[in-house]
């Protein structure tokens, strides 16, 4: 794998990761199978992309994404509160342009930019699920009725957590078009996916209770599932080609999982 595939999966690995902690507060802090994500990160994508080409700061358009995922997202939980619906499964100055040394190549400044994000991002996340709202929403994903009897409002905070969830989507979706030069449709296909894969082989990698720990695993899942992809896509030395993608993904997952269970049972046959 050349230097610019490898930090092109950090790339785009990194801006998922935002996407995979806003399906780890819907569905496993929440408990909640949202499919607002391939809406949702595509949004924030359309929007971010229409106002910079329109001649908006690309940090007010970035911001403004954000909050366009969180009330794609506010709308399906207040669809499920409210109403009782049942869950349901760029040419233009950027902020890569704005923040990117003039001496260092494009390739190598995005990632790092986007690490810094992601890191804050992921900081901002563990800070606020510590706090007493934040706690509210995980108890309401834990036991809704436990948590309405110790006088939560279990309603407001599937809205606020649905909120943070899709914002930070959108935010992944801001930053993904800014890195792309555009938006189109078809960028949100797949992407509740990718979320679900990271969080999944993040916690299989990463397996803790501790939320700082667990954020920290679905970041480097996607990152990992990213490499896998491009893995996929650079695996011609063995005689693969590019249509072979979703089975080297698969492969490459599937090792993944069962690693971490392997390690389990040798660790429980080990003499104490």
């Amino acid at each position: 794998m050349s230097m610019f595939s490898f930090l092109g999966a950090i790339e785009i690995g990194l801006i998922f990761s935002l996407v995979a902690l806003g399906v780890y507060i819907s569905f496993r802090l929440l408990r909640f199978p949202d499919l607002t994500v391939d809406g949702s990160f595509p949004l924030g994508g359309a929007a971010c992309a229409i106002l910079i080409s329109t001649g908006t700061n690309p940090w007010l358009a970035t911001l403004a994404a954000t909050a366009a995922g969180a009330a794609a997202g506010m709308l399906t939980g207040w669809l499920n509160v409210k109403l009782k619906i049942m869950d349901l499964l760029i040419n233009d100055a950027t902020l890569f342009t704005l923040l990117q040394p003039g001496d260092m190549p494009d390739y190598v400044a995005r990632p790092l930019i986007l690490a810094v994000i992601v890191l804050l991002a992921k900081l901002a996340m563990d800070w606020f699920f510590s706090t007493e709202r934040g706690l509210a929403i995980r108890a309401t994903g834990s036991n809704a009725r436990m948590a309405r009897a110790q006088g939560v409002n279990t309603g407001a905070m599937v809205l606020l957590g649905m909120a943070v969830s899709n914002g930070l989507v959108g935010l992944g979706g801001a930053l993904f078009v800014q890195t792309q030069g555009g938006a189109d449709i078809s960028m949100g296909i797949g992407t509740i996916v990718i979320g679900l894969a990271a969080v999944i082989v993040g916690e299989s990698l990463l397996p803790s209770r501790r939320l700082v720990y667990a954020t920290l695993a679905v970041v480097l899942g996607a990152v990992v599932y990213r490499f896998f992809i491009a893995a996929a896509l650079n695996s011609d030395f063995i005689g693969l080609k590019a249509q072979d993608l979703n089975l080297v993904t698969a492969v490459l997952v599937t090792v993944a999982l069962v690693i971490p269970q392997l390690k389990n049972k040798l660790s429980r046959r080990k003499p104490r």
